[in-house]
């Protein structure tokens, strides 16, 4: 399995991109701005959008994706969400007033996207590669999700403050490898982190205390401007996990 990062801020700005991560050719999981990387023939080779929530930044790109390569796609985009994010999208964002409905259009039975339910725990097969949710934590129902490739396997959190069940999940996977893990706040901002379903470093290490298996950690998602300030705070406080700043255009082979 190929992973390629194409976003992984926590917001815009400059070359910022927000979260979207390609699984070899034909898999994103999230569909923030960073899938404006990819080139039509990219995108159109896309079959599979694994979201881990709805908010724009992981889920905005979406409409955007299925309209501009509609024309070079011959079946619906397979989008696998929660039943609650599916239900969001389809009530404030793919309903007619700021995007038309695809998931119904140009018409119910050849739609330019069909949503997929996913459940915590439950894995989807594409071939030799499984796609499981796992538990998370947001200010709206979310997952993470564990990328398994037989030999390994590449875990991302979503959007999630601590989560007990999250860390639970991850000690059970054998072959665990990469750990992705959002660091949206500085340690000041505990309560804009509370209220928004976000970590801290002093979060992060209260999770990180619970695993019991070797990781190779990157932290995204960090609040714009301030990602040198909050890898600071990530390396006083989880050091010696070897913490690493994610970075666009990384690709993970595993």
């Amino acid at each position: 399995m190929k992973l390629a990062v194409l976003g992984c801020y926590g917001g815009i700005g400059g070359a910022r991109r927000t979260t979207a991560l390609l699984l070899d050719e034909d898999v994103l999981i999230d569909a923030g701005s960073g899938v404006g990387e990819l080139s039509l023939e990219q995108m159109a080779r896309v079959d599979h959008v694994f979201l881990t929530h709805s908010h724009l930044d992981h889920c905005g790109f979406i409409p955007l994706l299925a309209d501009a390569v509609a024309f070079m796609r011959q079946r619906p985009l397979l989008v696998h969400a929660l039943p609650q994010t599916t239900a969001a999208l389809k009530r404030s964002l793919l309903n007619g007033e700021l995007w038309p409905d695809y998931s119904v259009l140009p018409t119910v039975d050849s739609p330019y996207i069909r949503f997929v339910p996913v459940t915590p725990g439950e894995t989807t097969l594409l071939g030799h590669r499984r796609i499981t949710p796992l538990p998370a934590r947001h200010a709206v129902p979310a997952v993470g999700y564990r990328l398994d490739s037989g030999k390994a396997s590449f875990v991302y959190s979503g959007d999630t403050t601590d989560c007990e069940e999250f860390w639970t999940a991850l000690n059970k996977i054998d072959n665990l490898r990469y750990l992705m893990i959002e660091t949206t706040f500085l340690n000041a901002n505990a309560g804009g982190a509370a209220r928004s379903g976000h970590m801290t470093s002093e979060l992060l290490a209260r999770g990180l205390a619970r695993l019991q298996r070797p990781v190779k950690l990157f932290i995204t998602h960090m609040e714009p401007g301030r990602e040198d300030s909050i890898m600071a705070e990530v390396f006083a406080a989880c050091g010696k996990f070897q913490p690493t700043r994610l970075e666009q255009g990384q690709i993970f082979e595993f």
